[in-house]
């Protein structure tokens, strides 16, 4: 499968419903109607709010792989990138996708927290998160998905979240524009049998993706927790995967980097239905750096501001925080810290150059406090983005 094999896949067959960072159940039902036409959808549980669980059913093949999106409410990309692939699985009659239909078989739970995807948060209407729900299974969501797991009997798991735009790949400045994982099985990160399937795979969807976005993957933090249900899945010898969807430069929305996802997962689909993971090429994954929280998204470089009298020249580094209003997500610009920041990167560099800093109606600037707008010398600059 080629690149441009997968650039002619997502063209023709990209859900184009589904846009921007909001994604709940409103939107993908309606989907899930089309797509009972080709697959087996059913209905699997209720949330806490009792909004309904779906699952998706795709392929006959003896190779079982289970993947769940959105156990995060907030982390949407994914989900985008899966319905992606279920059109492609339903319309697309050429070899490469019937051998996968053929040798695989593709259970998928589109959004595991529909209440966390309808406020948009990370937790579930318990305020729980899900992925630190492994071990205790008390959430409603959880016992679902563990449910699934045991009757399922997966061999191999993808688990789809979404990362923050404070990190970066390794000490360079790249932002992780995808993140992969195989995550540890044990508290001393041992590099089992099962480790090294999922970190075959990773290391052939990462050979792939470097080739268009070098230098943008990285490797998530590998340290043991046996309440992540990545971690618990590994633990019973289930090959599991992490796909962490990131930032990529001015894409706020996630569009560009759910082509990326979706190659990511469709290429690893292929990859598993044409051959015996054994785990034998799982080297080349130990050679792709971590990821490190390097990035603020905007910092002005060498500010000049006065405080109690005196003038000092620092930085100030600001964070979008994302505010769910009116259905649609909007992007606050906050202070986050003012110092030295030469040791951080920014997706935005305003250079002040050692002239002042100020804000609108000369606000006392401080971390925390919300600046749409800064000025240096008097000109003016807009810290907004377009809402999403």
């Amino acid at each position: 499968m080629t690149s441009e094999d997968l650039k002619k896949l997502y063209n023709s067959h990209k859900e184009f419903e589904l846009k921007n960072r909001y994604i709940h159940n409103a939107h993908i039902l309606p989907l899930l109607e089309k797509l009972k036409d080709f697959f087996e959808i059913k209905h699997i549980g209720l949330s806490v709010l009792e909004e309904p669980i779906h699952s998706i059913k795709i392929g006959t093949g003896p190779k079982k792989i289970f993947m769940w999106s959105q156990m995060h409410g907030n982390e949407s990309t994914t989900t985008k990138a899966v319905f992606d692939i279920c059109n492609v699985f339903a319309n697309e009659s050429s070899e490469i996708i019937q051998e996968i239909l053929i040798n695989c078989t593709i259970l998928i739970i589109p959004i595991l927290n529909p209440d966390g995807a309808k406020n948009y948060t990370r937790h579930n209407a318990n305020d729980i998160d899900l992925n630190r729900d492994a071990k205790n299974l008390s959430q409603p969501e959880s016992k679902v998905l563990r449910g699934l797991f045991n009757s399922f009997k997966p061999d191999f798991c993808f688990n789809l979240h979404g990362q923050r735009t404070i990190f970066g790949v390794g000490a360079i400045n790249n932002s992780a524009t995808v993140s992969f994982l195989s995550p540890a099985q044990d508290k001393d990160c041992t590099i089992t049998d099962t480790r090294k399937k999922a970190m075959e795979v990773i290391s052939v969807m990462n050979e792939f993706l470097q080739a268009q976005i070098p230098n943008q993957i990285g490797i998530y933090d590998d340290s043991f927790n046996d309440n992540c249900v990545g971690d618990t899945f590994q633990s019973l010898n289930c090959p599991t995967i992490l796909f962490e969807a990131g930032h990529y430069k001015n894409d706020y929305n996630r569009e560009i980097t759910r082509f990326y996802i979706f190659e990511a997962m469709l290429l690893s689909l292929d990859y598993i239905s044409k051959n015996n993971v054994s785990g034998d090429f799982y080297k080349a994954y130990l050679n792709i750096p971590e990821n490190s929280k390097s990035f603020l998204d905007i910092i002005i470089r060498q500010a000049k501001m006065e405080s109690n009298g005196n003038i000092n020249i620092v930085d100030v580094g600001v964070q979008y925080a994302e505010l769910l209003k009116d259905n649609v997500i909007e992007f606050i610009p906050k202070i986050e810290k003012i110092g030295d920041l030469s040791h951080l990167f920014a997706h935005n560099n305003i250079i002040a150059d050692s002239k002042e800093f100020s804000l609108q109606d000369d606000e006392v600037i401080e971390e925390g406090i919300v600046v749409e707008t800064v000025f240096i010398n008097n000109i003016k600059y807009s810290l907004k983005l377009t809402k999403a």
